[in-house]
Protein backbone atom coordinates (compact mmCIF):
# COMPACT_ATOMS: atom_id res chain seq x y z
CA UNK A 1 0.00 0.00 0.00
CA UNK A 2 1.56 3.36 -1.22
CA UNK A 3 1.37 5.95 1.92
CA UNK A 4 0.79 8.77 -0.26
CA UNK A 5 -2.65 7.37 -1.40
CA UNK A 6 -4.51 6.21 1.88
CA UNK A 7 -8.13 6.33 1.24
CA UNK A 8 -10.92 8.55 1.70
CA UNK A 9 -13.14 6.67 3.38
CA UNK A 10 -16.24 4.88 2.80
CA UNK A 11 -17.30 2.53 5.48
CA UNK A 12 -19.22 -0.56 3.71
CA UNK A 13 -21.38 -3.16 5.40
CA UNK A 14 -19.68 -6.43 6.15
CA UNK A 15 -21.31 -9.82 7.68
CA UNK A 16 -20.67 -13.00 8.10
CA UNK A 17 -22.21 -15.97 10.16
CA UNK A 18 -19.85 -16.75 12.68
CA UNK A 19 -21.78 -19.68 14.98
CA UNK A 20 -22.33 -23.29 13.95
CA UNK A 21 -24.83 -25.65 14.77
CA UNK A 22 -26.46 -26.48 17.90
CA UNK A 23 -24.80 -29.75 17.69
CA UNK A 24 -21.42 -27.79 16.74
CA UNK A 25 -21.67 -25.68 19.80
CA UNK A 26 -21.84 -29.13 21.85
CA UNK A 27 -18.50 -30.28 20.42
CA UNK A 28 -16.97 -26.92 21.48
CA UNK A 29 -18.48 -27.39 25.04
CA UNK A 30 -16.74 -31.20 24.70
CA UNK A 31 -13.55 -30.83 23.43
CA UNK A 32 -12.81 -27.21 24.06
CA UNK A 33 -12.62 -26.83 20.27
CA UNK A 34 -14.13 -24.58 18.14
CA UNK A 35 -15.27 -25.21 14.72
CA UNK A 36 -13.10 -24.82 11.65
CA UNK A 37 -14.17 -24.61 7.88
CA UNK A 38 -12.59 -24.48 4.50
CA UNK A 39 -13.06 -21.76 2.53
CA UNK A 40 -16.04 -22.64 0.76
CA UNK A 41 -17.76 -23.37 3.49
CA UNK A 42 -17.25 -19.97 4.79
CA UNK A 43 -18.09 -18.41 1.90
CA UNK A 44 -21.24 -20.50 1.43
CA UNK A 45 -22.49 -18.93 4.99
CA UNK A 46 -22.38 -15.15 4.21
CA UNK A 47 -24.96 -13.19 4.26
CA UNK A 48 -25.72 -9.87 2.21
CA UNK A 49 -27.45 -8.41 4.83
CA UNK A 50 -26.80 -7.89 8.59
CA UNK A 51 -30.73 -8.39 9.45
CA UNK A 52 -30.79 -11.79 7.99
CA UNK A 53 -30.73 -14.51 9.87
CA UNK A 54 -30.21 -18.25 9.45
CA UNK A 55 -31.85 -21.81 10.55
CA UNK A 56 -28.90 -22.62 12.78
CA UNK A 57 -30.24 -22.12 16.49
CA UNK A 58 -26.83 -20.31 17.47
CA UNK A 59 -25.60 -18.83 14.23
CA UNK A 60 -24.16 -15.19 15.09
CA UNK A 61 -24.62 -12.52 12.27
CA UNK A 62 -22.38 -9.77 13.14
CA UNK A 63 -20.80 -6.57 10.95
CA UNK A 64 -16.95 -7.45 10.62
CA UNK A 65 -13.65 -6.62 9.13
CA UNK A 66 -12.92 -10.40 8.36
CA UNK A 67 -11.21 -11.51 5.13
CA UNK A 68 -10.73 -7.28 4.24
CA UNK A 69 -6.86 -6.78 3.33
CA UNK A 70 -5.17 -3.96 5.13
CA UNK A 71 -5.42 -1.95 2.71
CA UNK A 72 -9.21 -2.54 2.78
CA UNK A 73 -9.85 -2.03 6.73
CA UNK A 74 -7.86 1.04 6.05
CA UNK A 75 -9.87 2.15 3.95
CA UNK A 76 -12.62 2.57 5.91
CA UNK A 77 -10.75 4.41 8.61
CA UNK A 78 -9.67 8.37 9.48
CA UNK A 79 -7.93 9.82 6.37
CA UNK A 80 -4.11 10.03 7.82
CA UNK A 81 -3.34 11.19 4.34
CA UNK A 82 -2.50 14.95 4.63
CA UNK A 83 -0.09 14.29 7.51
CA UNK A 84 1.83 11.29 5.33
CA UNK A 85 2.17 14.57 2.85
CA UNK A 86 3.65 16.71 5.50
CA UNK A 87 6.46 14.92 5.97
CA UNK A 88 7.14 15.20 2.79
CA UNK A 89 6.91 18.99 2.19
CA UNK A 90 10.30 20.73 1.11
CA UNK A 91 11.33 24.28 2.10
CA UNK A 92 13.58 27.09 1.20
CA UNK A 93 16.76 26.77 3.80
CA UNK A 94 16.45 30.75 3.67
CA UNK A 95 13.81 30.94 4.79
CA UNK A 96 14.84 28.88 8.37
CA UNK A 97 15.21 30.47 11.86
CA UNK A 98 17.95 29.39 13.79
CA UNK A 99 17.73 28.34 17.43
CA UNK A 100 21.13 28.18 19.80
CA UNK A 101 19.33 25.96 22.31
CA UNK A 102 22.94 26.55 24.09
CA UNK A 103 22.43 30.12 24.12
CA UNK A 104 18.73 30.93 22.52
CA UNK A 105 18.06 34.53 21.93
CA UNK A 106 14.56 35.95 20.56
CA UNK A 107 13.80 36.33 17.45
CA UNK A 108 10.82 36.46 14.62
CA UNK A 109 8.51 33.61 15.61
CA UNK A 110 10.70 32.64 18.94
CA UNK A 111 10.29 33.98 22.77
CA UNK A 112 12.79 33.20 25.47
CA UNK A 113 12.22 33.01 28.83
CA UNK A 114 14.98 31.31 31.08
CA UNK A 115 15.33 27.96 30.21
CA UNK A 116 12.46 28.10 28.33
CA UNK A 117 12.15 28.24 24.14
CA UNK A 118 8.51 29.39 23.10
CA UNK A 119 7.78 29.10 19.08
CA UNK A 120 4.79 31.34 18.21
CA UNK A 121 4.23 31.43 14.96
CA UNK A 122 4.57 28.93 11.85
CA UNK A 123 7.85 28.46 9.76
CA UNK A 124 10.76 26.76 10.03
CA UNK A 125 13.44 26.38 12.97
CA UNK A 126 16.12 24.18 12.72
CA UNK A 127 16.95 24.01 16.65
CA UNK A 128 21.10 22.75 17.49
CA UNK A 129 22.88 22.59 20.71
CA UNK A 130 21.80 21.28 24.70
CA UNK A 131 19.10 23.08 26.75
CA UNK A 132 18.36 22.09 30.32
CA UNK A 133 14.68 23.42 29.51
CA UNK A 134 11.87 23.22 27.28
CA UNK A 135 10.62 24.04 23.85
CA UNK A 136 7.05 25.49 23.71
CA UNK A 137 4.75 25.43 20.76
CA UNK A 138 2.21 27.96 21.21
CA UNK A 139 1.32 28.98 17.63
CA UNK A 140 -2.56 30.37 16.79
CA UNK A 141 -1.83 30.50 13.22
CA UNK A 142 -3.07 28.22 10.41
CA UNK A 143 0.17 26.80 9.11
CA UNK A 144 2.62 24.28 9.75
CA UNK A 145 5.49 24.62 12.75
CA UNK A 146 8.25 22.73 10.91
CA UNK A 147 11.25 21.43 14.14
CA UNK A 148 14.24 21.03 11.82
CA UNK A 149 16.54 19.20 14.61
CA UNK A 150 20.18 19.23 13.92
CA UNK A 151 21.95 17.82 16.67
CA UNK A 152 19.77 19.05 19.33
CA UNK A 153 19.87 17.32 22.94
CA UNK A 154 16.80 18.66 25.23
CA UNK A 155 16.19 17.81 28.80
CA UNK A 156 13.69 19.04 30.90
CA UNK A 157 13.49 19.04 34.54
CA UNK A 158 9.52 20.08 34.74
CA UNK A 159 7.88 18.45 31.94
CA UNK A 160 8.17 17.44 28.28
CA UNK A 161 11.18 18.12 26.78
CA UNK A 162 9.19 19.35 23.26
CA UNK A 163 5.76 20.22 24.45
CA UNK A 164 3.27 21.71 21.18
CA UNK A 165 0.47 22.86 22.91
CA UNK A 166 -1.44 25.03 20.37
CA UNK A 167 0.24 24.54 16.28
CA UNK A 168 -2.25 24.28 13.00
CA UNK A 169 0.42 20.96 11.65
CA UNK A 170 3.50 20.43 13.26
CA UNK A 171 6.25 18.17 11.68
CA UNK A 172 9.47 16.96 13.23
CA UNK A 173 12.38 16.89 10.39
CA UNK A 174 15.69 14.86 11.54
CA UNK A 175 18.23 16.40 9.62
CA UNK A 176 20.57 14.74 8.04
CA UNK A 177 23.85 13.12 9.40
CA UNK A 178 22.27 14.82 13.11
CA UNK A 179 21.65 13.02 16.40
CA UNK A 180 19.52 14.24 18.70
CA UNK A 181 17.55 13.32 21.83
CA UNK A 182 14.82 14.43 24.18
CA UNK A 183 14.53 13.47 27.84
CA UNK A 184 11.07 14.61 30.34
CA UNK A 185 11.18 15.15 33.69
CA UNK A 186 10.31 12.07 36.19
CA UNK A 187 7.71 14.72 37.39
CA UNK A 188 5.65 17.10 35.69
CA UNK A 189 4.75 20.40 37.18
CA UNK A 190 1.51 20.69 35.47
CA UNK A 191 -0.77 17.71 35.11
CA UNK A 192 -4.34 18.90 35.11
CA UNK A 193 -5.14 20.59 32.44
CA UNK A 194 -7.07 19.69 29.14
CA UNK A 195 -3.42 19.64 26.91
CA UNK A 196 -1.38 18.72 29.79
CA UNK A 197 1.73 16.78 28.14
CA UNK A 198 2.30 13.34 29.14
CA UNK A 199 5.53 12.21 26.76
CA UNK A 200 8.83 13.71 25.92
CA UNK A 201 7.69 14.71 22.84
CA UNK A 202 3.89 15.60 22.88
CA UNK A 203 1.97 17.67 20.20
CA UNK A 204 -1.59 18.54 20.60
CA UNK A 205 -1.82 18.85 16.94
CA UNK A 206 -1.48 16.29 14.36
CA UNK A 207 2.16 15.79 13.72
CA UNK A 208 4.73 13.79 11.06
CA UNK A 209 8.48 12.69 11.72
CA UNK A 210 10.93 12.15 8.90
CA UNK A 211 14.54 12.76 7.78
CA UNK A 212 17.51 11.05 7.50
CA UNK A 213 18.44 11.83 11.36
CA UNK A 214 18.37 9.89 14.17
CA UNK A 215 16.73 10.65 17.55
CA UNK A 216 16.66 9.18 21.08
CA UNK A 217 13.67 9.86 23.96
CA UNK A 218 13.85 9.36 26.90
CA UNK A 219 10.36 8.92 28.70
CA UNK A 220 10.67 9.10 32.43
CA UNK A 221 7.23 10.15 33.76
CA UNK A 222 4.99 8.58 31.00
CA UNK A 223 5.09 8.09 27.56
CA UNK A 224 8.09 8.92 25.29
CA UNK A 225 6.56 9.99 21.60
CA UNK A 226 2.72 10.93 22.16
CA UNK A 227 0.69 12.73 19.28
CA UNK A 228 -2.78 13.48 20.80
CA UNK A 229 -4.30 13.73 17.37
CA UNK A 230 -2.72 11.67 14.48
CA UNK A 231 1.10 10.50 14.33
CA UNK A 232 3.37 9.64 11.43
CA UNK A 233 6.43 8.25 10.85
CA UNK A 234 8.12 7.92 7.04
CA UNK A 235 11.78 8.18 8.17
CA UNK A 236 14.91 8.54 10.22
CA UNK A 237 15.62 6.26 13.48
CA UNK A 238 13.89 6.32 16.41
CA UNK A 239 14.80 5.22 19.42
CA UNK A 240 12.32 5.28 22.45
CA UNK A 241 12.61 3.93 26.46
CA UNK A 242 9.60 5.06 27.88
CA UNK A 243 7.92 4.01 31.56
CA UNK A 244 4.57 3.51 30.04
CA UNK A 245 3.99 3.74 26.29
CA UNK A 246 6.67 4.47 23.77
CA UNK A 247 4.75 5.63 20.98
CA UNK A 248 1.29 6.76 20.67
CA UNK A 249 -0.67 8.58 18.23
CA UNK A 250 -4.24 8.85 19.24
CA UNK A 251 -6.48 9.30 16.08
CA UNK A 252 -4.04 7.35 14.80
CA UNK A 253 -0.04 5.91 14.20
CA UNK A 254 1.00 5.22 10.97
CA UNK A 255 4.50 4.11 10.12
CA UNK A 256 5.23 4.22 6.87
CA UNK A 257 9.45 3.79 6.82
CA UNK A 258 12.30 4.35 8.88
CA UNK A 259 14.33 2.45 11.96
CA UNK A 260 12.34 2.33 15.44
CA UNK A 261 13.19 0.63 18.26
CA UNK A 262 10.93 1.10 21.52
CA UNK A 263 11.06 -0.27 24.86
CA UNK A 264 8.28 0.52 26.83
CA UNK A 265 6.61 -0.27 30.53
CA UNK A 266 3.39 -0.05 28.96
CA UNK A 267 2.34 -0.77 24.98
CA UNK A 268 4.99 -0.20 22.38
CA UNK A 269 2.90 1.13 19.64
CA UNK A 270 -0.40 2.83 20.37
CA UNK A 271 -3.73 3.93 19.10
CA UNK A 272 -6.12 4.51 21.80
CA UNK A 273 -9.13 6.58 20.49
CA UNK A 274 -12.35 5.48 21.61
CA UNK A 275 -14.63 8.08 20.15
CA UNK A 276 -14.80 7.38 17.07
CA UNK A 277 -15.03 4.35 15.01
CA UNK A 278 -13.18 5.59 12.66
CA UNK A 279 -10.23 6.00 14.75
CA UNK A 280 -8.23 4.68 17.18
CA UNK A 281 -5.65 2.49 14.70
CA UNK A 282 -2.11 1.57 13.87
CA UNK A 283 -0.80 1.06 10.83
CA UNK A 284 2.28 -0.39 9.88
CA UNK A 285 3.22 0.36 6.10
CA UNK A 286 7.01 0.19 5.95
CA UNK A 287 10.10 0.09 8.01
CA UNK A 288 12.13 -1.42 10.46
CA UNK A 289 9.89 -1.59 13.97
CA UNK A 290 11.38 -3.60 16.83
CA UNK A 291 9.62 -3.68 20.36
CA UNK A 292 9.76 -4.56 23.60
CA UNK A 293 7.05 -4.22 25.92
CA UNK A 294 5.55 -4.49 28.91
CA UNK A 295 2.10 -4.88 28.26
CA UNK A 296 1.54 -5.37 24.21
CA UNK A 297 3.60 -4.94 21.78
CA UNK A 298 1.13 -2.77 19.49
CA UNK A 299 -2.24 -1.90 20.68
CA UNK A 300 -5.27 -0.06 18.57
CA UNK A 301 -8.74 0.52 19.84
CA UNK A 302 -9.59 -0.48 16.86
CA UNK A 303 -7.47 -1.30 13.85
CA UNK A 304 -4.25 -3.16 13.59
CA UNK A 305 -3.55 -2.97 10.20
CA UNK A 306 -0.34 -4.40 8.70
CA UNK A 307 0.85 -3.87 4.82
CA UNK A 308 4.51 -3.45 5.13
CA UNK A 309 7.62 -3.27 6.46
CA UNK A 310 9.08 -5.36 9.35
CA UNK A 311 7.39 -5.58 12.76
CA UNK A 312 9.46 -7.59 15.70
CA UNK A 313 8.28 -7.82 18.90
CA UNK A 314 11.10 -9.42 21.14
CA UNK A 315 9.01 -8.98 24.51
CA UNK A 316 5.47 -8.50 25.35
CA UNK A 317 2.13 -10.04 27.41
CA UNK A 318 0.03 -9.66 23.85
CA UNK A 319 2.05 -9.25 20.75
CA UNK A 320 -1.17 -7.35 18.99
CA UNK A 321 -4.12 -6.31 20.37
CA UNK A 322 -7.20 -4.74 18.51
CA UNK A 323 -10.89 -5.38 17.37
CA UNK A 324 -9.71 -5.88 14.05
CA UNK A 325 -6.01 -7.11 13.13
CA UNK A 326 -5.30 -7.74 9.06
CA UNK A 327 -1.91 -8.80 8.50
CA UNK A 328 -1.62 -8.53 4.16
CA UNK A 329 2.24 -8.02 4.04
CA UNK A 330 5.73 -7.55 5.23
CA UNK A 331 6.95 -9.80 7.87
CA UNK A 332 5.62 -9.91 11.47
CA UNK A 333 7.49 -11.84 14.10
CA UNK A 334 5.80 -11.90 17.55
CA UNK A 335 7.31 -13.33 20.75
CA UNK A 336 4.53 -12.94 23.92
CA UNK A 337 4.20 -14.52 27.47
CA UNK A 338 0.23 -14.32 26.66
CA UNK A 339 -1.47 -14.41 23.00
CA UNK A 340 0.48 -13.63 19.76
CA UNK A 341 -2.38 -12.02 18.32
CA UNK A 342 -5.63 -10.91 20.28
CA UNK A 343 -8.26 -9.53 18.36
CA UNK A 344 -11.13 -8.40 21.08
CA UNK A 345 -13.61 -5.44 20.89
CA UNK A 346 -12.92 -2.77 23.62
CA UNK A 347 -15.65 -0.98 25.35
CA UNK A 348 -14.86 3.26 25.39
CA UNK A 349 -13.61 4.06 29.07
CA UNK A 350 -16.06 5.91 31.09
CA UNK A 351 -14.01 8.55 32.87
CA UNK A 352 -16.47 8.70 36.08
CA UNK A 353 -15.87 5.04 36.61
CA UNK A 354 -13.10 3.30 38.17
CA UNK A 355 -10.88 1.39 35.14
CA UNK A 356 -10.43 -1.52 37.01
CA UNK A 357 -13.37 -3.54 35.40
CA UNK A 358 -11.63 -2.45 31.84
CA UNK A 359 -7.83 -3.89 33.17
CA UNK A 360 -9.17 -7.06 34.54
CA UNK A 361 -11.41 -7.61 31.47
CA UNK A 362 -8.68 -6.97 29.16
CA UNK A 363 -6.50 -9.23 31.50
CA UNK A 364 -8.84 -12.34 31.09
CA UNK A 365 -9.78 -11.48 28.02
CA UNK A 366 -13.57 -10.74 28.64
CA UNK A 367 -15.30 -7.87 28.21
CA UNK A 368 -17.32 -6.03 30.58
CA UNK A 369 -20.94 -5.16 30.00
CA UNK A 370 -23.33 -5.64 27.27
CA UNK A 371 -22.21 -6.75 24.06
CA UNK A 372 -18.66 -7.79 25.26
CA UNK A 373 -17.00 -11.38 23.90
CA UNK A 374 -15.66 -14.07 26.85
CA UNK A 375 -17.20 -17.08 27.45
CA UNK A 376 -17.85 -18.69 23.98
CA UNK A 377 -19.72 -15.55 22.89
CA UNK A 378 -18.66 -14.60 19.62
CA UNK A 379 -18.11 -10.85 19.78
CA UNK A 380 -19.55 -8.43 17.19
CA UNK A 381 -16.84 -6.95 14.98
CA UNK A 382 -13.89 -8.76 16.54
CA UNK A 383 -11.66 -10.70 13.54
CA UNK A 384 -8.11 -11.57 12.75
CA UNK A 385 -7.42 -11.49 8.73
CA UNK A 386 -4.00 -12.91 6.66
CA UNK A 387 -4.26 -12.28 3.30
CA UNK A 388 -0.28 -12.07 3.08
CA UNK A 389 2.77 -11.24 4.67
CA UNK A 390 4.73 -13.69 6.71
CA UNK A 391 3.61 -14.72 10.41
CA UNK A 392 5.61 -16.28 12.95
CA UNK A 393 4.41 -16.45 16.60
CA UNK A 394 5.94 -17.74 19.80
CA UNK A 395 3.35 -17.38 22.54
CA UNK A 396 3.30 -17.77 26.14
CA UNK A 397 -0.30 -18.50 25.95
CA UNK A 398 -2.64 -19.16 22.42
CA UNK A 399 -0.77 -18.28 19.37
CA UNK A 400 -3.98 -16.39 17.43
CA UNK A 401 -6.56 -15.36 19.27
CA UNK A 402 -10.04 -13.98 18.64
CA UNK A 403 -13.26 -13.15 20.61
CA UNK A 404 -14.81 -13.33 16.74
CA UNK A 405 -13.46 -15.04 13.58
CA UNK A 406 -10.11 -15.53 12.21
CA UNK A 407 -9.29 -16.35 8.44
CA UNK A 408 -6.51 -17.22 6.81
CA UNK A 409 -6.31 -17.19 3.10
CA UNK A 410 -2.53 -16.35 2.18
CA UNK A 411 1.12 -15.84 3.22
CA UNK A 412 3.00 -17.70 5.45
CA UNK A 413 2.06 -18.61 8.88
CA UNK A 414 4.05 -20.13 11.64
CA UNK A 415 2.32 -20.94 15.43
CA UNK A 416 4.58 -22.52 17.62
CA UNK A 417 4.73 -23.54 21.34
CA UNK A 418 7.71 -21.95 23.31
CA UNK A 419 10.02 -24.58 24.76
CA UNK A 420 8.16 -23.99 28.23
CA UNK A 421 4.85 -24.57 26.96
CA UNK A 422 2.23 -22.69 25.18
CA UNK A 423 -1.75 -23.28 25.30
CA UNK A 424 -3.04 -23.43 21.55
CA UNK A 425 -2.12 -22.74 18.44
CA UNK A 426 -5.62 -21.32 17.64
CA UNK A 427 -8.51 -19.84 19.54
CA UNK A 428 -11.56 -18.76 18.09
CA UNK A 429 -14.78 -18.05 19.51
CA UNK A 430 -16.15 -17.88 16.02
CA UNK A 431 -15.20 -19.81 12.42
CA UNK A 432 -11.29 -20.13 11.31
CA UNK A 433 -11.69 -20.50 7.76
CA UNK A 434 -7.88 -20.98 5.96
CA UNK A 435 -7.22 -21.34 2.32
CA UNK A 436 -3.93 -23.31 2.39
CA UNK A 437 -3.23 -26.62 4.34
CA UNK A 438 -1.49 -27.16 7.82
CA UNK A 439 1.34 -28.64 8.89
CA UNK A 440 1.84 -29.94 12.94
CA UNK A 441 5.52 -30.88 13.22
CA UNK A 442 6.84 -32.46 16.59
CA UNK A 443 10.57 -31.74 17.09
CA UNK A 444 12.90 -28.93 18.53
CA UNK A 445 14.74 -25.59 17.01
CA UNK A 446 16.54 -23.25 19.08
CA UNK A 447 16.38 -19.75 18.81
CA UNK A 448 17.55 -18.14 14.97
CA UNK A 449 17.04 -21.73 13.54
CA UNK A 450 15.48 -21.58 9.97
CA UNK A 451 12.60 -23.96 9.47
CA UNK A 452 12.08 -25.15 6.10
CA UNK A 453 9.49 -26.98 4.62
CA UNK A 454 9.74 -29.47 1.62
CA UNK A 455 7.19 -30.62 -0.61
CA UNK A 456 7.52 -34.75 -2.07
CA UNK A 457 9.99 -33.39 -5.03
CA UNK A 458 12.60 -31.81 -2.51
CA UNK A 459 11.31 -27.93 -4.00
CA UNK A 460 11.07 -25.48 -0.65
CA UNK A 461 7.39 -24.47 -0.06
CA UNK A 462 7.88 -22.77 3.14
CA UNK A 463 11.11 -21.09 5.19
CA UNK A 464 10.70 -19.22 9.08
CA UNK A 465 12.99 -18.23 11.40
CA UNK A 466 12.64 -19.02 15.13
CA UNK A 467 12.37 -16.17 17.10
CA UNK A 468 12.67 -18.09 20.34
CA UNK A 469 13.66 -21.88 20.87
CA UNK A 470 10.58 -24.16 19.63
CA UNK A 471 9.23 -27.64 20.89
CA UNK A 472 6.72 -27.65 18.43
CA UNK A 473 5.24 -25.94 15.14
CA UNK A 474 1.76 -25.19 13.25
CA UNK A 475 2.86 -23.67 10.12
CA UNK A 476 0.18 -22.81 6.84
CA UNK A 477 1.69 -21.54 3.36
CA UNK A 478 0.62 -20.77 0.31
CA UNK A 479 1.40 -23.76 -1.44
CA UNK A 480 1.04 -26.21 1.11
CA UNK A 481 -1.69 -28.40 0.16
CA UNK A 482 -4.47 -30.84 2.19
CA UNK A 483 -3.27 -34.57 1.79
CA UNK A 484 0.02 -33.94 0.82
CA UNK A 485 3.41 -34.89 2.69
CA UNK A 486 6.22 -32.96 3.48
CA UNK A 487 9.56 -32.85 5.01
CA UNK A 488 10.53 -30.15 7.80
CA UNK A 489 14.04 -29.36 8.06
CA UNK A 490 16.07 -27.19 10.76
CA UNK A 491 18.98 -25.42 9.70
CA UNK A 492 19.20 -28.13 6.64
CA UNK A 493 19.11 -31.07 8.92
CA UNK A 494 15.73 -33.04 8.55
CA UNK A 495 13.42 -33.66 11.39
CA UNK A 496 10.41 -35.39 10.64
CA UNK A 497 7.89 -35.85 7.69
CA UNK A 498 4.09 -34.87 8.28
CA UNK A 499 0.88 -34.73 5.85
CA UNK A 500 -0.96 -31.36 5.59
CA UNK A 501 -4.40 -31.11 7.40
CA UNK A 502 -7.22 -29.46 6.32
CA UNK A 503 -7.51 -27.36 8.84
CA UNK A 504 -5.69 -26.24 12.25
CA UNK A 505 -7.27 -28.00 15.92
CA UNK A 506 -8.74 -25.36 17.56
CA UNK A 507 -9.03 -24.56 21.20
CA UNK A 508 -11.50 -22.00 23.61
CA UNK A 509 -9.81 -21.47 26.69
CA UNK A 510 -10.27 -23.47 29.81
CA UNK A 511 -10.23 -23.00 32.97
CA UNK A 512 -6.61 -22.32 33.81
CA UNK A 513 -6.26 -21.24 29.96
CA UNK A 514 -5.35 -24.21 27.38
CA UNK A 515 -6.29 -28.02 26.69
CA UNK A 516 -6.15 -30.06 30.36
CA UNK A 517 -3.18 -31.97 31.54
CA UNK A 518 -0.18 -32.25 29.00
CA UNK A 519 -2.22 -29.84 26.54
CA UNK A 520 -3.63 -32.78 24.81
CA UNK A 521 -7.73 -33.34 24.82
CA UNK A 522 -8.45 -36.68 26.65
CA UNK A 523 -8.12 -39.78 24.32
CA UNK A 524 -5.97 -38.56 21.88
CA UNK A 525 -7.78 -35.16 21.25
CA UNK A 526 -11.05 -37.46 20.37
CA UNK A 527 -14.51 -36.27 21.28
CA UNK A 528 -16.45 -39.03 23.65
CA UNK A 529 -18.23 -42.02 21.93
CA UNK A 530 -16.17 -41.62 18.48
CA UNK A 531 -16.41 -38.43 17.78
CA UNK A 532 -20.15 -37.62 18.57
CA UNK A 533 -20.79 -35.27 21.56
CA UNK A 534 -23.03 -35.89 23.83
CA UNK A 535 -26.74 -36.45 24.12
CA UNK A 536 -27.71 -33.94 26.83
CA UNK A 537 -24.62 -31.78 26.19
CA UNK A 538 -23.30 -32.31 29.55
CA UNK A 539 -19.16 -33.50 29.76
CA UNK A 540 -18.51 -37.12 30.51
CA UNK A 541 -18.37 -36.50 34.43
CA UNK A 542 -21.54 -34.80 34.41
CA UNK A 543 -21.01 -31.32 33.87
CA UNK A 544 -22.16 -29.04 32.21
CA UNK A 545 -19.56 -27.00 29.13
CA UNK A 546 -17.16 -24.73 30.50
CA UNK A 547 -18.03 -21.17 29.86
CA UNK A 548 -13.84 -19.81 29.75
CA UNK A 549 -13.21 -17.70 27.23
CA UNK A 550 -10.99 -16.62 24.11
Amino acid sequence: MNPKTLPRWTRATWTKVVGGAAGAALAVGALGACGVVSSDAADSTSQSSTSETTSQESAVVTSSSAGLTAAEVLAENLDASETVALAEETWDTADEIAVDLSSPTAADGVEVDGDTVTITQPGTYRLSGELAGQVVVESADDGVVRLVLDGADITSGTGAAIDVQDADQVSVVLADGSTNRLEDAAEYAETESDNAANAALYSTADMAISGSGSLEVVGNSNDGITGKDGLVITSGTVTVDAVDDAIRGKDYLVVSGGTIDVTAGGDGLKSDDDSDETAGYVALLGGDVTVAAGSDGVQGFTDVAVAGGTLTVTESEEGIEAAVIAISDGTVDITSSDDGLNATVKEAEDDSESTESETESESTGEMAGPGGGGGEAVQEGASLTVTGGAVTIAAGGDGFDSNGVIEVSGGTVAIAATSNGGEGAVDANGTVTSANGWLTVDGSADAGSTVTVLDADGQEVASVVAGEALSSLNLSADGIVAGESYTVQVDGTEVGTATAEESIATQMGGPGGGAPGDGQMPGGGQMPGGGQPPADGELPDGTPPSDAGA
